[in-house]
């Protein structure tokens, strides 16, 4: 794994930190969230077996953290390209949340994410870094909440917390008008 510096937060002070050092230290830091939205679908992704946490499990469009020094929107661009290969979609910025997760291994996500939503009228081509992304798939928003709500293990942490929690802010008009299904 390369030594990617990401924005953390020491005490009050955002300073480049390495993201693996980030995540074992628990340290609050900069990220990124992207959905893509067709109508009342939603493009997941399940992440790659070699993935450093949550390898195998189905998470949102993509997400990352911003290098450096980097926009949030260049890097919510730059990542639907490098995983997905997804180019010239028009990203809206929805709302900036934070949480806090348990990812495994030791190692925790305390992410203040911007997240970015692009609705297409037809699904973009694909190409998925194999590195990054082992399958995709579109997913009805209400099917999505069932799935989670059945086997909540097979999706990302952050992936449960956003629809728990964030939804609204994210989805708006199409996570208010689906029913929570018992």
């Amino acid at each position: 794994m390369t030594h990617t510096l990401i924005p953390a937060w020491r005490g009050e002070t955002l300073e480049p930190v390495e993201k693996l050092d980030a995540h074992i230290r628990g340290l609050k830091h900069k990220a990124i969230s992207v959905f893509v939205l067709r109508g009342d679908e939603i493009l997941i992704q399940r992440r790659a077996m070699g993935k450093y946490h949550t390898p195998g499990l189905w998470a949102n469009t993509c997400c990352t953290h911003p290098n450096w020094q980097e926009s949030s929107l260049d890097c919510a661009n730059r990542r639907l390209n490098e995983e997905l290969g997804i180019t010239g979609l028009s990203l809206e910025f929805r709302d900036r949340v934070e949480y806090r997760a348990d990812v495994g291994g030791g190692l925790i996500e305390h992410e203040v994410v911007d997240i970015f939503v692009a609705e297409v009228d037809t699904p973009p081509s694909l190409s998925l870094n194999s590195d990054e992304v082992m399958a995709t798939r579109w997913i009805r928003y209400g099917e999505l909440i069932q799935e989670v709500v059945k086997e909540p293990a097979r999706f990302t942490p952050w992936l449960r917390i956003y629809l728990d929690t964030y939804a609204p802010q994210i989805f708006g008009k199409l996570a208010i008008s689906c029913v929570n299904p018992a």
